[in-house]
């Protein structure tokens, strides 16, 4: 029988966030990718070993799920050195983006030729996956997620590492003996009332009727879990993220400072960090920022805030809203400011970024695990039947 791993994988648009095999083992790389117009220069075998590898993720990418197939792409931060880079546009459909899948793609193959699981043999690694993954409420309420299941389960996906440390050379054939599409509120809910072992943590949330808005880079959800579930009729998804406006931040700073920011990760960094927060470096000296960000990010938290307005409203006996996702890091202090002065709803945030950050990732790992044991348990319980009537 054919050994599967587990993969528990989130396309976010700022970000690819993974675990594979256990929960604590991550893979973070920016969803930028570029197309290789010319040949990269390759390196000397052991100058290019030298080099991080997710520094320099270099690959081709063959799969009949791609429109555009077998294709040399930079991936993560090696695209955002590119002229021609590219990030998921606002508007566009997750579950019907190439880049969406080369991202998926990179990932597990990265993933394949760290792991143990599978063995390597003439430079070829045969992979295969059970991965859990999502999509925004959006695009399941519309059907999308059936189509995109189906062409990840129907065929083998290669990735091939072109100039990349330590994996130049090596065939990547990914399959997968499962995929499970969760839609992105009801991962979120799952991960706040349960640990990673799976057991529930917050049983005052499992009654209750309670929100969660997710904002992500391209759109908004924000479902209604009510009996324990989502509330498909109520739930809500809307066509705007943070990409925009972090686009706008990005090309005011351009205009006004002459300072070219390499990919909206970088305008997510000044935004969020610890230290130093609103501030560049402008030839050589500390800028603050915090003009250009302000008036573009407080426009932003007020549509949002008054989806959470219309959406309350029609669920009136909701009684808490959490916000979640890499969109939620970074207009926290806006929705909350906005909120102290209007409504006054009881919304939460969490405080640790990188909590929100990696939420959709880990619950999509608690579901499928959770899948894995429950198949794993009935196929038992075939098994003890199907002996005992021989």
């Amino acid at each position: 029988m054919v050994k599967s791993r587990v993969a528990a994988v989130d396309v976010g648009n700022d970000a690819l966030k993974g675990n594979f095999g256990k929960l604590e083992n991550e893979l973070y790389i920016p969803n930028v990718i570029a197309p290789d117009l010319e040949d990269r220069p390759v390196i000397g075998i052991e100058e290019l070993d030298k080099k991080e590898v997710l520094e320099n993720i270099h690959i081709r990418v063959h799969s009949p799920a791609l429109d555009e197939n077998n294709v040399i792409y930079r991936v993560g931060n090696l695209a955002t050195k590119t002229t021609n880079s590219q990030e998921l546009d606002p508007g566009s459909s997750k579950s019907e983006e190439d880049q969406t899948l080369i991202m998926l793609f990179a990932s597990l193959a990265l993933d394949a030729v760290s792991t143990e699981d599978f063995k390597e043999k003439n430079g070829v690694i045969d992979a295969t996956y059970t991965l859990g993954t999502g999509l925004p409420l959006r695009e399941v309420k519309e059907g999308k997620d059936v189509g995109y299941r189906s062409q990840l389960l129907g065929s083998v996906h290669q990735v091939e590492f072109l100039v990349t440390p330590k994996h130049q050379g090596k065939k990547v054939n990914i399959k997968f003996d499962e995929v499970k599409v969760y839609p992105e509120g009801f991962a979120a809910y799952v991960n706040l009332i349960m640990d990673n072992d799976l057991k529930v943590i917050n049983k005052e949330l499992i009654d209750k009727q309670i929100l969660i808005q997710d904002i992500g880079g391209l759109s908004t959800d924000i479902a209604v879990i009510r009996n324990r579930n989502v509330d498909d009729d109520k739930a809500q998804g809307f066509n705007l993220g943070v990409s925009e406006s972090l686009e706008a931040i990005r090309e005011e700073i351009r205009s006004k400072h002459g300072v070219e920011l390499d990919s909206r990760r970088d305008v997510v960094d000044i935004i969020t960090r610890k230290n130093d927060r609103h501030h560049i470096m402008v030839k050589g000296s500390r800028t603050n920022v915090h003009d250009i960000t302000d008036h573009i990010l407080l426009e932003l938290a007020k549509k949002e805030y008054r989806f959470l307005r219309n959406v309350w409203a029609k669920n009136s006996q909701s009684e808490i809203c959490y916000f979640v996702g890499g969109g939620s890091a970074v207009l926290k202090d806006y929705i909350k400011a906005l909120n102290n002065k209007l409504d006054g709803y009881n919304i939460e945030f969490f405080e640790d970024e990188n909590e929100s950050i990696w939420m959709m990732a880990n619950a999509y790992y608690k579901l499928i695990t959770d899948f894995i044991q429950k198949a794993g348990s009935s196929t038992k319980t075939e098994e003890k039947a199907t002996s005992k009537a021989k």
